[in-house]
Formats: C-alpha cells, structure tokens, sequence
C-alpha cells in the first residue's frame, strides 16, 4: 500500500517537508474512540494517542484529530504510536454537538464528497436534506443525495418524493437505492473515485452500514432491523471509522445523527438557499431579516410564488439558529477573555506579594 492509497498528495507532502516534518511516520486516522485512535500508516494500523503538547495547546474539539485527519507519529512501540501533529484539513464536516449552545461536533475531516442518505418508507425529510447540504456546502464538500430502501415503496411515490426534492434542491445529485435488490449500485459504484474520501450522513436505519457492507463486498459494519413499534433506527454504528473500498474509494461511516445543528455556516446557507440569497441581493436594507422589512425582496419573491414557501420558513429558521449560535460562541470568547486577564493579573499580584 502507499500513501496515495489513502488519500495523501502533494500538497500535504510539501506542507510536510517545508515544516521540517520529514522524519515523522505519516498515517491517516481511520476511527476514533473517544480519546483514543486507530491509524493506518503504510505499513500497519496502530492505537495511537495524542501528546500531551498538542491536548494542551488545543483550544476547542477541531484542534483534536478526527477521523479523515492526516497525523504525524512518534512511535512508542511495535503496537503503540503517539499523534504529535496534525495536518491541514483541506476541509472538516463539523454540527453544532447536540445539547450544546457553542460547542462544536467534528464528524470528519478531509472529505470529498457526502453521501446524504435519507430512507424513502420513513426517514424522507427535505428540510433535514437542507440541513445536511448546508454542512456539506459549509465545509466545501460536494454532496450526492442518496434515496434508500426504494424497493419497500412504489413507483409513484418514488416520482412523488423524486419530484418535491427537485422543486426545492438543485444542482444536486440523486441516486435511487435499494440494498436488497441492488437497484441504483452500478449508478452509485461508477461516482465512487479511486483515492477520493466519501463520507456517509444520515439518521439512524437509512442503511449506511448495509450500503458500506455491499460496496466492501464484506460485513464490515453490524447491521440491525429498524424497530416495527418506533419506526426508527438503532445506533448500530457507534463510533467513526474509514474504510478503503476494492475500487479504491475511501469511505467513512458515521453513527446516526439525530440532530443536525448548524453551526457558523453563513457560506453553506447562501448555498443550499441560493435563489433565496439572490433575491436578499435586491432587499431595499443589506441588513434585511426578510421578516417584516418594507422593500424586502425575499418576501416579494415567496408571494409570488418564485420561492418555496416551505423552503423559505426553513431558511429563516436556519438563519436565527446560525445567528443564535455565532452570538453564543462570541459570549464564550467574551467570558474567556475576561477570566484570563483576572488570572493574569491574580499571577502579577502574587508575584509582587512574594517580593
């Protein structure tokens, strides 16, 4: 294997030689349990953990490894390496963690391509859809829609739900699956580039461990039923991992996600709501809500019928989540700020009592 087998190139090698970081092993991490990490170099897999230089100089989740990351290694012994550094992301798929105001989830680093898996008897959602494009297009990530388990309803309803994405989702991918008669696999298998990371988003039971088990040709991931009485899915998958597909393609595995919060994703909401930010061009006010504004273009636009009404109401409600969340993280910064200068100046007083 090389290291252009797991996604390296030369722009990572050449950040590597120009920060005299040569003598390092280089490995990516594949999965992640909790503080502890699994990567894979060229010539072996190993348990690895971070120093204790780089836990402390990091100042929030995304200074730690994640799985995707490109890491440099100390080797501590046959089975056991040390993560003294990590390398650029050339992009990080992140949430807002669930239950947190400020705090943010990495999900995984260095992606290509996200494959929104959604399953069409129970999971279909396109406001959740909006949600994930949002995050994918925050961190530069192209996102392929996937419609799972198509085999369990009809062809008019596959049209029907086939239909209302293209009315509100465009430039979009979608690929019709089904994991049990492997209808939409050859579509899926020939988008899949050798060297390239894949990453797979969705709720719960959609079937990401089953469609990860069929394109690696073996049971790589547990698979369970979805439950008849809740009709939702089971947290098979608990933890992250990267695997290399036979073509190689890489692709990682996420556990469900029950909650997909944005956060601080300006960039993805002009882009998943592109005719909604064309519009907010022609508001009469550049700080325009597209709320109760006189002159509000945006407004203008959904009465006449050339913006989703529904896509419009999720637009704003992802908006006030973003605005509520980048104020949430300032009051933070704010806090910290103030709580390091009272400990700066409790060392000066410390110091002249000493003298």
């Amino acid at each position: 294997m090389k290291l252009e087998d797991l996604g390296y190139n030369e722009k990572l090698e050449r950040f590597r030689v120009e920060n005299n970081l040569s003598n390092y092993e280089i490995g990516r991490v594949t999965a992640q349990h909790k503080e502890r990490y699994i990567v894979r170099t060229i010539n072996d897999e190993f348990d690895a953990e971070i120093t204790g230089n780089l836990r402390f100089s990091a100042k929030d989740s995304e200074d730690f490894p994640a799985v995707g990351d490109w890491v440099t290694l100390v080797t501590y012994d046959k089975n056991f390496v040390i993560i003294n550094n990590v390398l650029p992301r050339k992009s990080i798929i992140k949430r807002q963690a669930a239950g947190e105001y400020s705090g943010i989830q990495v999900i995984a680093a260095n992606i290509d391509y996200a494959f929104i898996i959604q399953a069409v008897d129970r999971d279909f959602n396109i406001n959740r859809l909006e949600r994930y494009l949002t995050i994918c297009y925050a961190a530069r990530v192209i996102p392929i829609i996937i419609m799972s388990k198509i085999d369990l309803i009809g062809d008019r309803k596959i049209s029907e739900l086939s239909n209302s994405i293209m009315k509100r989702i465009k430039n979009v991918r979608v690929i019709l699956l089904s994991n049990n008669t492997k209808t939409g696999y050859d579509t899926l298998t020939a988008t899949i580039e050798r060297g390239k990371t894949y990453c797979m988003l969705g709720s719960s039971g959609v079937g990401k461990s089953t469609l990860l088990n069929n394109l690696s040709g073996k049971k790589a991931m547990r698979t369970d039923k979805v439950s008849q009485s809740t009709k939702k899915g089971k947290h098979v998958t608990s933890h992250r991992e990267l695997f290399i597909l036979d073509n190689g393609g890489i692709l990682i595995d996420n556990p469900g996600m029950r909650e997909v919060g944005i956060a601080d994703t300006s960039w993805g909401l002009d882009t998943t709501f592109d005719i909604i930010a064309r519009y907010a061009n022609k508001c009469k006010y550049k700080d325009c809500s597209h709320i109760h504004e006189a002159g509000c273009a945006v407004k203008e636009a959904v009465e006449k019928g050339e913006v989703d009404r529904a896509s419009y109401a999720n637009y704003l409600k992802m908006s006030k989540e973003n605005a509520h969340f980048k104020s949430t993280v300032a009051e933070k910064k704010k806090k910290e700020k103030e709580l390091g200068k009272i400990i700066k100046n409790y060392k000066k007083t410390m110091k002249r009592n000493k003298l």
